[in-house]
């Protein structure tokens, strides 16, 4: 494939990227015990009470492999569900002190790995380069696009 890219495949790029780290993370976080995936539900879930729809939109994951992953973390006594504080009704998230013991386990991990996909590029480019990435998930819909023929999908993390 050409290095010259246009914006027209930039979704396709992020793709790639993203599978590329994907199974960096597999491979590295083997043996842990644990997952790339489960470790993002529980850095989403440790930041502020949210419920598992709002982790699983936050994390991109599809609202049953939230669940299976959910029901996992609280199997292995690394989170619990419990009502919210602000709605009885509805269920939030609860990191252990396991979660954020094991959470904190692949920090190097995975910071060496972020350091080494990062590393592709020149020095200079990083920072410029992490800024953009943030404005644009800043800058995103709140909801997903749903258009007339199809509903919004998420892709389910492996």
């Amino acid at each position: 494939m050409s290095s010259a890219r246009t914006t027209s495949d930039l979704v396709l790029q992020l793709l790639q990227l993203s599978r590329d780290i994907e199974l960096m993370a597999a491979q590295r976080l083997e043996g842990t015990g644990t997952s790339l995936r489960a470790v993002s539900v529980l850095m989403c879930a440790d930041l502020s009470e949210k419920t598992q729809g709002e982790i699983a939109e936050q994390a991109c994951l599809d609202k049953s492999t939230m669940v299976h992953t959910v029901d996992d973390l609280e199997r292995g006594g690394l989170a619990a569900r419990k009502p919210s504080q602000k709605d009885r009704r509805a269920r939030v998230v609860e990191v252990t002190d396991a979660g954020r013991k094991l959470v904190a386990s692949t920090e190097n991990v995975l910071d060496g790995l972020y350091g080494e996909v990062l590393g592709r590029l020149p020095e200079a480019d990083r920072e410029p380069f992490l800024r953009s990435l943030a404005t644009l998930v800043d800058a995103r819909s709140p909801e997903p696009v749903v258009t007339a023929d199809r509903a919004p999908r998420r892709r389910s993390a492996r």
